[in-house]
């Protein structure tokens, strides 16, 4: 089925550590210092967002299909140069859950060149199954973040487990970033980046028994905002 939400544009962040810190750790890295200077976020593509129930395919090329379990704000209402403060929720209409469907290899290709992530990326972004209102969701807000569990399991099996609240960067804070010297406007989506452990590049394919493959059901649950269910199946 389509999103539950007409999608003007999409910007993915990157604001919880653990991921960061992992991810970078498998490749003997250390974390980058200016990630704790600004909270970075690249655009992907609108077009290729999908709903709850729709299939996936791995792009031409890839055999390293994988998810990314994420948290989603979606703009209601225009806003420009917003303050890195509460007062920054007002522009947002709603919470759901994303996919930020991910091909490993292509990916590395692609990093190495230092630009940042594009075919790798912008085949499929999965949301849903609905869009939360945020006054909803206010008693789980504080300290700029929503506290809310988040988890994933494919084939039934689960393999990621997480919190919104362990967010380093909070919403105000991307809110103000991503509104500074643009518009936002309403139906973008504004996407957290991966909570720790929510991707098999995190967890490594090694531990969890490979990347994704057709016939693979992965299904995204957060609490208060439903499962996103999603099934891969074979390039035509």
């Amino acid at each position: 089925m389509p999103a539950p939400f007409p999608v003007a544009s999409f910007r993915d962040f990157y604001a919880f550590e653990q991921h960061v810190q992992t991810c970078r750790a498998h490749r003997g890295l250390e974390m980058v210092p200016q990630w704790y200077d600004v909270p970075v976020f690249y655009f992907s593509n609108p077009v290729a967002i999908i709903g709850d129930g729709d299939t996936v395919r791995a792009p031409q090329g890839s055999a390293a299909l994988d998810y990314e379990l994420e948290l989603a704000c979606v703009i209601g209402t225009a806003a420009s140069n917003l303050p890195a403060d509460d007062t920054a929720m007002s522009v947002v209409a709603g919470f759901t859950i994303l996919n930020d469907w991910s091909a490993r290899d292509i990916q590395r290709a692609e990093m190495a060149v230092g630009l940042g992530p594009s075919k790798s990326k912008d085949f499929a972004t999965s949301v849903g199954p609905r869009l939360v209102p945020f006054g909803e969701l206010k008693p789980h807000y504080r300290d700029g973040r929503l506290h809310l569990e988040m988890t994933a399991r494919v084939n039934g099996q689960e393999y990621s487990r997480g919190n919104a609240g362990s967010m380093y960067w909070t919403w105000p804070q991307i809110l103000a970033h991503a509104s500074r010297d643009t518009e936002l406007r309403p139906g973008d989506v504004i996407g957290s980046g991966t909570v720790g452990t929510g991707c098999i590049l995190e967890l490594t394919p090694e531990a969890v028994g490979g990347w994704l493959q057709p016939g693979d059901a992965v299904e995204l649950a957060i609490e208060h905002l439903g499962t996103l269910r999603n099934t891969v199946v074979a390039r035509r």
